[in-house]
C-alpha cells in the first residue's frame, strides 16, 4: 500500500482500470500518508476522509458495472481552498470565512467530480491568494517537504507541498502572479498556468479578476496534462471563459519533441538578484534544449522590467473591489453585532478581525490607486504598461514558438526571512508576473537542484495564448532528458520527510 503513493497519476489510473488495485485502496493509502506526515507539513486545512472514500467507492462500483473509466478515475487530488465545494469548508486561508460551507460547487470542482477524481480535501494557502510563501495563511504556514524550515511557495504552497510530500499525486492551484508556478519551482513539482479564460473561474473566490487563473499541479508533465484536460473548457457561467477547443495537451505531453523549434531566452530574466545555482541549472536547461534539436534565440522584452510595479497596482486595485463583498452582512465572520452598533461599525469590526495584514495592505494600496485624483496616475498608467508587456510578448512570439526563463530568482527561502519585507517577498514573482498581465500560458517544471543548498530549481516555459500544448511539448522533452541525466527529483522521498 505504501508504494501506491509513489506512483504517478497516470500509473494509478492504469492500475485501477486494470483491476490491479481499487480506488478505495489508493485513497486509503494517501489518507494514511496525510495522517502520518501532515502534522509536520501542514499542507491541508481540511481532510474529507469520508467524502473521499465515498467517491472512491463510487469509482469501484462503476468499474464493477463494466462502465468505462476516465483517464483519471480514482486518482486522489488535493484542492486549493479557494474553490467552492458543496458541503466542505472553503476558507481561502482567511478567518473571515472560517467555517463557511458553500451551498454549491465551483465549475472546476464539478469537472473534477465528473472525471471521477477523488478529492482528498482542501489545501493551505496565503489568505485570499495574496502572498508568495503561504506564510500569510490565517491558519499558519506550510513547510516545504525538502526542508520544513523553508517556504513551499505561495499562494498555493499547500497544494505544492502535498505533491512533494506524496500526500496526493495531483493538486489544483490558482495563479494570479505566479502562485502555481513559483510553488512548483521551489518544491520540485510541475505547475501550469493555462491561458487566461481556459479554465473556468466560476466558484473560485476572486482576488484579481483579470489575472486569476486556476490550473493543474502534478509531479510529472503528463499528469499535469491529464488534469489540465479534465478541468479546461468553455463555461457559460464564467463571462471570461474562452469558447474554443482545449489544445491537445495530453498528446503533446506524450510526444515531446523540440527538434526544429525556435525557443527564446528572455534577456531581462537574468542578472543581479538571481541565485548562482538557479542560473547554473537554467543555463544547463538551455544547453539540453539545444542538444535536443531546438534553436535558441535571445529575446529582449524591455517592458518586463516594469511588470512588477504594474502588477502591484492592478492586483491590489481589483482586490479592493472584490473584497468589498466581505461586509459581515451576507456570509462569513460577523463581529460586534450586539444590537448597539451600526451596520458600518459591524462591517469595520469584522474586517479588522477577519482580514490579515497582507490583505489589509493590498486593500489600502488598491483603494488609494483607484481614488479620485490618483486613478490615472497609478491604475491607468499600470494598465498602459500592461499593454506594452502584451506587445513585447506578441513581438517575441513572432520570432520564437516559446520563451524560457528561470521560474524564480532563488530557491525556497527560510520561513520568516521576508515576512517583514514586502518588497523582498514580491520579488519572488519577478519572472512569473508578465505572463499573468498578458494572459499567456506558462509552465514550471523541475530542472535540477541548486548546488549551494540542494533545493529544487524550476524552469519556466511561456507560450502564446491558446497554445498551451507547446508548454507540454517542450516540458515533456526536458523532463525526459533530465530523467535520463539525473533522475526526476521526486523519484525519491523529499529529504525532510
Amino acid at each position: 500500500m505504501a508504494d501506491l503513493i509513489k506512483l504517478t497519476a497516470a500509473e494509478i489510473a492504469a492500475k485501477i482500470a486494470s483491476g490491479e488495485v481499487t480506488a478505495v485502496e489508493v485513497t486509503e493509502a494517501h489518507l494514511a500518508r496525510i495522517e502520518a506526515v501532515d502534522e509536520k507539513v501542514h499542507a491541508f486545512l481540511h481532510v474529507d476522509r469520508e467524502g473521499a472514500l465515498a467517491q472512491a467507492r463510487a469509482v469501484d462500483e462503476k468499474k464493477a458495472r463494466g462502465e468505462k473509466l476516465g483517464p483519471l478515475a480514482g486518482v486522489p487530488l488535493a484542492l486549493k481552498d479557494i474553490f467552492t465545494t458543496e458541503g466542505m469548508p472553503t476558507t481561502v486561508g482567511s478567518k473571515i470565512l472560517e467555517g463557511w460551507i458553500p451551498p454549491y460547487d465551483a465549475t472546476l470542482t464539478k469537472r473534477l467530480k465528473a472525471a471521477d477524481v477523488v478529492i482528498l480535501g482542501k489545501t493551505n494557502m496565503d489568505e485570499f491568494a495574496m502572498g508568495s510563501s503561504t506564510e500569510n495563511s490565517a491558519y499558519g504556514p506550510t513547510g516545504n517537504p525538502w526542508d520544513l524550515t523553508r517556504i513551499p511557495g505561495g499562494s498555493g504552497g499547500g497544494s505544492s507541498a502535498a505533491l512533494a510530500a506524496y500526500e496526493a499525486p495531483l493538486a489544483i492551484g490558482t495563479d494570479t502572479g505566479g502562485s502555481i508556478r513559483q510553488p512548483a519551482a521551489v518544491t520540485g513539482t510541475v505547475g501550469v498556468k493555462p491561458t487566461y479564460g481556459a479554465v473556468s473561474r466560476y466558484g473560485m473566490v476572486a482576488f484579481s479578476s483579470s489575472l486569476d487563473q486556476g490550473g493543474p499541479c502534478a509531479r510529472t508533465v503528463l499528469d499535469a496534462a491529464l488534469l489540465h484536460e479534465a478541468i479546461a473548457g468553455h463555461d457559460e457561467l464564467d463571462s471570461t471563459s474562452i469558447d474554443a477547443p482545449v489544445p491537445a495537451v495530453v498528446e503533446a505531453a506524450r510526444n515531446g519533441d523540440v527538434r526544429g523549434m525556435r525557443i527564446g531566452v528572455v534577456k531581462e530574466f537574468a542578472g543581479e538578484g538571481y541565485q548562482a545555482g538557479v542560473m547554473q541549472r537554467f543555463n544547463e536547461s538551455v544547453e539540453v534544449l539545444r542538444e535536443l534539436g531546438a534553436e535558441i534565440v535571445e529575446i529582449s522584452c524591455p517592458s518586463f522590467d516594469k511588470a512588477l510595479a504594474a502588477y502591484y497596482l492592478i492586483a491590489p486595485s481589483e482586490c479592493s473591489s472584490n473584497l468589498a463583498r466581505f461586509d459581515a452582512m451576507r456570509y462569513g465572520l460577523r463581529v460586534g453585532d450586539d444590537g448597539t452598533k451600526s451596520a458600518e461599525d459591524v462591517t469595520a469590526l469584522t474586517r479588522e478581525a477577519g482580514f490579515g495584514d497582507e490583505v489589509k495592505r493590498r486593500i489600502i494600496l488598491g483603494t488609494y490607486a483607484l481614488s479620485s485624483g490618483y486613478y490615472d496616475a497609478y491604475y491607468g498608467s499600470a494598465q498602459k504598461v500592461r499593454t506594452l508587456i502584451t506587445r513585447d510578448f506578441e513581438k517575441a512570439f513572432e520570432q520564437v514558438e516559446v520563451l524560457i526563463s528561470p521560474t524564480t530568482p532563488t530557491t525556497a527561502f527560510p520561513i520568516g526571512e521576508r515576512a517583514d519585507d514586502p518588497m523582498a517577498m514580491y520579488l519572488a514573482d519577478l519572472c512569473t508576473i508578465p505572463t499573468n498581465l498578458a494572459g499567456n500560458a506558462a509552465m514550471s517544471l523541475p530542472c535540477g537542484l541548486a548546488p549551494e543548498d540542494g533545493l529544487p530549481v524550476g524552469l519556466q516555459i511561456i507560450a502564446p495564448a491558446m497554445a498551451d500544448d507547446r508548454l507540454y511539448k517542450v516540458g515533456a522533452a526536458v523532463e525526459a532528458a533530465f530523467t535520463v541525466r539525473w533522475g526526476h527529483p521526486l523519484l525519491e522521498e523529499a529529504p525532510a520527510l
